[in-house]
Parts: C-alpha cells; sequence; structure tokens
C-alpha cells in the first residue's frame, strides 16, 4: 500500500504478454526502477510475467541482458526443440527457465521473495478455458506457474499446476486490468505490447490448433473468440483511461518486431521506445497516483 497525502491507496500493474515483443515493457520497468516507481499488486500474462518478475526483483538492466544476450542462442528457442520429443516446445524450457536465472544470469531470488506486494500470473485452464490467476511462488519453484502463463498452443505443452493443466493466459484473459480492479487497486498502470488501439486478427493457423486440441472443446472455443474478445478489452480499457481510471502506456510503434524476432537491433530499437516513454511519461504517471 502507499499512501498519499495522507490516504492509503493501492497500486496495481497489469503487463500484457507478447512473447518477443514484451522487450517493450522491458524499458517500461528499468525506467520505473529508476524512478522506483513499484507497485502493490502485479499481475502479468505470459512474457508479460517470465520478464516481469527481474522488475519486481528490481533487477535493473537484467532482462535486456537476457534479451541481447540469449534470444539470439540457438539453445533459446527454436524448431529444433519444438520437435526434440524430449522438449517438445518452441522455447527451450529448461535453458530459458532454469539455465539462465540459476546458472547463467542469476535471478535475486531473496529480493524477489522481499517484495511486499502480490504477485499473480495468468494461465488457462485446458478444461474451463476460463482464466486464473495464480499466485507466484517466491523460489525457484516459480518455474512452473511461469512456463504455463507463457505456454502458447502449439508452441508449448500444457504444464500442470496441481490437479489441472494449463496454457497461455493470453488467451481468456489478455490484458487482466479487470482482475487488478478486482484485487480493490484503486489505481491501475497498465503496460501494453501492441500500439494504442491495436485490432487483432483472427489467427491464420486456427484449423491447426483446433484440430490438436479437439480434446479441449473450451480451449478451441478460447482460440475461435481470442480477437473477438481482445478488441473488445482494448476498447474497454481505452474507455476508462479516458475516465481517468487506469493510466494506459502502448508503444507508438512495435517496428515490425514479431513474437519470435532473434534481431538484436530491433529488440533493442524497442526496448528504447520503452523506456523512452517509461521515462518522458513519470510525471503524468505521478500525478494520476496522486490524484
Amino acid at each position: 500500500m502507499t499512501e498519499y497525502q495522507g490516504q492509503t491507496k493501492k497500486t496495481g500493474m497489469v503487463f500484457e504478454g507478447g512473447a518477443n515483443r514484451t522487450v517493450f515493457s522491458c524499458g517500461v520497468m528499468d525506467a520505473f526502477l529508476e524512478e522506483n516507481v513499484m507497485p502493490d499488486y502485479y499481475v502479468g500474462v505470459s512474457a508479460g510475467i517470465a520478464f516481469g518478475v527481474s522488475y519486481l526483483s528490481k533487477q535493473k538492466g537484467r532482462n535486456l541482458e537476457v534479451i541481447e544476450k540469449y534470444l539470439p542462442d540457438k539453445r533459446y528457442m527454436g524448431m529444433r526443440h519444438l520437435i526434440d520429443r524430449r522438449k517438445r516446445a518452441f522455447y527451450n524450457v529448461g535453458f530459458v527457465f532454469e539455465e539462465i536465472p540459476n546458472e547463467l544470469l542469476p535471478f535475486d531470488y531473496e529480493a524477489f521473495e522481499a517484495f511486499p506486494g502480490t504477485v499473480e500470473a495468468v494461465v488457462t485452464n485446458i478444461h474451463t478455458g476460463k482464466p486464473e490467476y495464480l499466485e507466484v511462488p517466491r523460489g525457484k519453484d516459480m518455474r512452473d506457474t511461469l512456463v504455463a502463463s507463457c505456454s502458447l498452443p502449439v508452441l508449448f505443452q500444457p504444464v500442470k499446476i496441481g490437479r489441472h493443466y494449463y496454457l497461455d493466459g493470453g488467451l481468456s484473459d489478455s490484458i487482466p486490468f479487470r482482475r487488478a480492479l478486482e484485487q480493490g487497486c484503486d489505481k491501475v498502470v497498465a503496460v501494453l505490447t501492441r500500439e494504442r488501439g491495436y485490432v487483432k486478427k483472427p489467427e491464420r493457423a486456427e484449423h491447426i490448433t483446433n484440430s490438436l486440441y479437439r480434446r479441449y472443446p473450451k480451449i478451441v472455443e478460447d482460440l475461435e473468440h481470442r480477437a473477438e474478445r481482445y478488441n473488445a478489452d482494448m476498447q474497454e480499457l481505452l474507455e476508462l483511461e479516458k475516465q481517468g481510471k487506469v493510466f494506459v502506456i502502448a508503444p507508438e510503434s512495435t517496428f515490425g518486431v514479431g513474437r519470435t524476432e532473434t534481431d538484436v537491433a530491433k529488440l533493442r530499437r524497442l526496448y528504447d521506445e520503452g523506456f523512452r516513454m517509461g521515462a518522458e511519461q513519470t510525471e503524468a504517471l505521478k500525478s494520476y497516483l496522486e490524484k
């Protein structure tokens, strides 16, 4: 909780996913760290939570180092990992979620554990098709929760947590601003990885995913209506922004960076865009938080 002018308010931060395009958000996070802007409640989707934990552990620059040093590395992602019967995921889960944070570029688990707020990852239950909001464990056992939130259909296998199996949270709740409001946040900051007002189109490979997930009709339903739901959510979010109820930061351009982009120059350009926008909007953000 943060106290402003004698009143205690709860600040929530919402970070959209977008795989490698989330480098924009990493720039915003580092700008926030420079100004010591931190939430009381954080909810992230897919890469929005995978990268977000380094923000909450206050490891400024760590995400950028991962992006520049390891995203182009063949050990990080590629078709060879997807067709490997031992891995069956486009992203090399063991390398990304174990070797990098535990050996190559250590994640500060103690600092993350010391974060006083609530941290949640959005996942999609493969049987119900509904979003669930799992609290992120504060140690190395965070791995499965992070992987589940990032598990895009086809590119990942469903992840078992407890008694249930999960896929990417973006299938059911791409921009979980409602969750932040439901959690009692008086102020909500939403960081997007698409331009303000972006209109999502149906996936071109929908027939493939429908076939692969025919045993899970609710997931098929999510996939069929994902674009429609995303566009409605975007419209509602921007209306709330107009009303002054949420503060939105979105890239003016994503510079053609896609989900699996590995061109370091392009990734750095989008990171710099995020840092610039985060820094330039700090004063407006603080004003919003203090209202």
